[in-house]
């Protein structure tokens, strides 16, 4: 099955890999709404193809930001546990057929990576209007620009200035050049080491050289294909045919045995392998409203557990990181690293309007220690 990059196309149409286009209901993500979730798989692209401009959902370097203006500062991304930036782990996009408020909307995760802490979690929701004073009305098109240079764009049409390491905004200076921004004392350090003290004092344009850092998690585009809803369960039945057959040929205090270590926490967790085993490379399961698919019986959450908008709205989950991600990140490290069995993210039911700012939402980590 094809897959297909999640980005505003025209006609509501969303490109294969091999260019060509394939109409969809009026959202990219619409197999939702029939209970079926759409996986998100990671994808080498072009620089170009993750820029604001080109609406993309993607994993990892800078965030494509959205909405240009009222974007989260840095003490709404701190980590809440250790209070350092937190890193931005990927981005949706995933606009809300027959909202005319929510026809472009993203969501956007970020993740603490600062050893040994690596616990921080926060989520954002932007949405805009199809007429709106930061693109065009009609989609961008699917050649790529005339330039396609790897300057990196950080300033945004609102004139926010946005941090030289993370992207995020970028409130302070350096107070030699006063052009370079951060987010922070840490990022403006790890940037003087890494190269603003030659760039500091040169002249041209800081953009071309802002380095990739490796606070950046590596980018990759997201493209999806939906989940097939007969296969798994023909991959059950044939789990189940061979249990049964198994059990058949086992004596009676063996099956006694089997019966008395079963634990919902093993149903579960079967489960869980069960379901991905046909798509093991899935980074993402997307369903608005749907419910997630659990790695563990422990930590699962509580309706009550999971807070309601502050527009008094409930959250409902719209979509889950695989642990699968973790391969793609380069985080791995000697002690704490950032590691999950499952981060689900719950959103507003209501999706509010909420002008041109970036609200939070709630996400919830089952690690992966909980399945064992």
């Amino acid at each position: 099955m094809a897959r297909r990059p999640l980005r505003f196309r025209a006609d509501f149409r969303f490109r294969q890999r091999g260019g060509s286009l394939r109409g969809l209901l009026p959202a990219p993500m619409a197999a939702a709404s029939v209970g079926l979730a759409e996986l998100g798989f990671v994808e080498a692209a072009p620089a170009w193809r993750l820029r604001s401009e080109q609406f993309p959902s993607k994993v990892g370097g800078r965030p494509a930001w959205l909405g240009a203006a009222g974007l989260p500062g840095p003490a709404r991304l701190a980590c809440a546990q250790c209070g350092r930036p937190l890193a931005f782990l990927l981005q949706l996009y995933a606009p809300l057929p027959g909202r005319a408020d929510a026809f472009h909307r993203g969501l956007f995760l970020f993740c603490c990576r600062t050893p040994p802490c690596c616990a921080g979690l926060r989520v954002f929701r932007n949405q805009l209007p199809r007429r709106n004073d930061f693109y065009a009305y009609e989609p961008p098109s699917e050649d790529p620009p005339p330039e396609t240079g790897e300057s990196v764009c950080l300033q945004l049409k609102s004139g926010a200035h946005l941090c030289r390491v993370c992207g995020c905004l970028g409130p302070k200076t350096c107070s030699r050049c006063h052009k370079a921004h951060y987010c922070s004392k840490e990022h403006q350090t790890l940037d003087w080491r890494v190269g603003h003290k030659q760039a500091c004092t040169q002249a041209g344009d800081l953009d071309s050289t802002v380095p990739d850092h490796s606070f950046l998690f590596p980018e990759f585009e997201i493209v999806i294909e939906t989940e097939d809803e007969i296969m798994p369960e023909v991959v059950e039945k044939d789990d189940e045919s061979e249990i049964i057959g198994s059990m058949g040929e086992a004596p009676e205090e063996e099956l006694d045995s089997m019966a008395k270590h079963e634990s919902r926490e093993d149903r579960i967790f079967q489960k869980f392998k069960t379901k991905i085993s046909l798509e093991p490379e899935q980074i993402l399961r997307y369903g608005r409203g749907i419910a997630p698919i659990w790695i563990s019986g422990e930590n699962i959450p509580q309706e009550k557990e999971i807070p309601d908008c502050p527009c008094g709205a409930k959250r409902i989950f719209e979509f889950q990181v695989m642990p699968h991600l973790l391969n793609y990140l380069k985080a791995d490290r000697l002690g704490s690293s950032v590691d999950w069995g499952v981060l689900a993210v719950f959103t507003c039911a209501e999706s509010c309007g909420l002008g041109t700012g970036y609200t939070e939402e709630f996400v919830w980590k089952q690690d992966i220690t909980d399945a064992t």
